[in-house]
């Protein structure tokens, strides 16, 4: 049994994706706001949560164990059938300032690894992404 909600664990792999560069931007955490606000695997989630799951993700990043303490406690929390939400949400949070920074670009390919995501489900996931991110501008 894990130690954190399903929910927290998507909070967490939100903030690891902003946190990879060492900066959270604002537009990073709105679209964790948003995602929060919209995403049917929140139903159950108290947005009043955030603030705390956001420090104590950032508190064990920031610990001897680190990314792969938090990546963990991802697997645990999330079942299996899930692991396309967790690199939908990392891929949601990392294109949403507009550019992908070199440590978000190997974060991700680390988490495609780890949660042993497909490559034909990557591509599709991160293309859907890609179509959001467009505008007339």
């Amino acid at each position: 049994m894990s130690t954190i909600s399903p929910e927290t664990a998507l909070v967490y792999i939100m903030v690891t994706v902003s946190a990879s560069d060492e900066e959270m931007t604002d537009s990073e955490l709105n679209r964790m706001t948003g995602i929060i606000g919209y995403l049917p695997a929140f139903r159950n989630y108290n947005i009043e949560r955030l603030r705390t799951d956001t420090n104590s993700c950032i508190e064990l990043l920031q610990s001897e164990e680190g990314l792969d303490a938090v990546l963990g406690l991802i697997d645990e929390a999330v079942p299996d059938s899930h692991m396309d939400l967790v690199y939908g949400l990392a891929c949601e949070v990392a294109a949403s300032d507009g550019s992908l920074s070199q440590e978000e670009l190997r974060l991700l390919e680390m988490i495609r690894h780890y949660f042993n995501i497909e490559r034909l489900t990557a591509a599709a996931i991160e293309r859907g992404v890609a179509a959001r991110q467009k505008t007339f501008s």
